[in-house]
């Protein structure tokens, strides 16, 4: 009688034992579910694409096929944040002249180079567009065509909105993809006929966030560009940055350390140089990105700085 009450015990037990685990098994899938709401609602949204981006396709561009009196390929590296990138308003007619052309930002594309030269969109339909405008670089490349007839200009847009500094480290994803993009470029020319002549950087807004990242940043660009010219082997490359805005109270002495620092660095670096737009740059209302005027002129003045610095050579 005695084990007839323990088997009895023992069977209550193991029935019982499923009920008890059932509880978590089922609580599993609403966590699961819970979590993947969670990661949904912080995913970082997409900015809409502005109203006066023209969606005429882009135009196809050849590397090989030189237009007359070009000789060779010169490339260009856009590099920095949203300034670079550009939020200006874009003019209504785009550019297509087959003497520059840009690499697209997310298919690796040539194309004959247009605003906005950071186009996330497709180049056919423009789908998935973000919020880039007009930015220096297109400016900066008609400058150069012109005193360098016998350049074809190739531009590299590798500029992400919102970057710190130390986001451009080597090892870094952005340092990683322009040295990547950089050296495609390259192998896609004609060979003998394409060279990397030099970088330009708009970038220091996210680094007057502090004390701390403002007393970093000379040392982080110092070595990004030392670690750019090693690894595209071009030890003499030049460099060039630009001034940001101090068009914001916001973080205004920070602003003013980061291009004194932006400023000096021909004093700490060979071979670099950096445009000073303080006295006229204007925003497109916001306070922090440079209007049309400004960044067209921001190009002009890349151009002088470089055109000076190789007639140094």
């Amino acid at each position: 009688m005695f084990r007839a009450l323990i088997v009895r015990c023992l069977l209550v037990a193991l029935l019982s034992a499923p009920l008890v685990q059932s509880a978590p098994a089922e609580a599993a899938p609403k966590a699961r579910a819970k979590a993947k709401v969670k990661t949904n609602a912080t995913k970082k949204k997409r900015k809409p694409s502005p109203k006066d981006l023209v969606r005429t396709p882009l135009v196809p561009a050849d590397l090989g096929a030189f237009p007359a009196s070009t000789k060779r390929l010169e490339i260009f590296l856009l590099m920095g944040q949203s300034n670079m990138k550009g939020r200006g308003v874009m003019p209504a007619e785009p550019l297509r002249d087959p003497r520059i052309v840009m690499m697209h930002r997310r298919t690796d594309g040539f194309f004959l180079a247009r605003h906005p030269l950071h186009l996330t969109g497709d180049p056919k339909d423009f789908s998935r567009a973000d919020n880039a405008g007009v930015g220096p670089g297109l400016a900066f490349a008609r400058a150069i065509a012109e005193a360098r007839p016998e350049s074809r200009i190739l531009l590299i847009p590798c500029a992400v909105g919102g970057t710190a500094v130390a986001k451009w480290r080597k090892g870094q994803r952005l340092y990683e993809e322009t040295i990547r993009r950089a050296r495609l470029a390259l192998d896609k020319a004609p060979a003998g006929r394409a060279r990397i002549v030099g970088a330009l950087w708009l970038q220091g807004e996210a680094d007057s966030a502090s004390p701390e990242r403002v007393a970093a940043y000379p040392g982080l660009l110092d070595r990004m560009i030392a670690d750019l010219r090693k690894d595209l082997e071009l030890p003499d490359l030049p460099f060039i940055a630009c001034t940001i805005g101090e068009m914001t109270e916001r973080n205004a002495a920070a602003r003013k350390d980061i291009n004194r620092l932006l400023l000096d660095l021909p004093n700490r670096v060979s071979r670099t140089a950096c445009i000073d737009s303080r006295e006229f740059a204007n925003s497109i209302g916001d306070g922090v990105h440079f209007d049309t005027a400004t960044q067209n002129r921001h190009g002009r003045l890349y151009a002088g700085s470089f055109l000076k610095l190789v007639a140094e050579d």
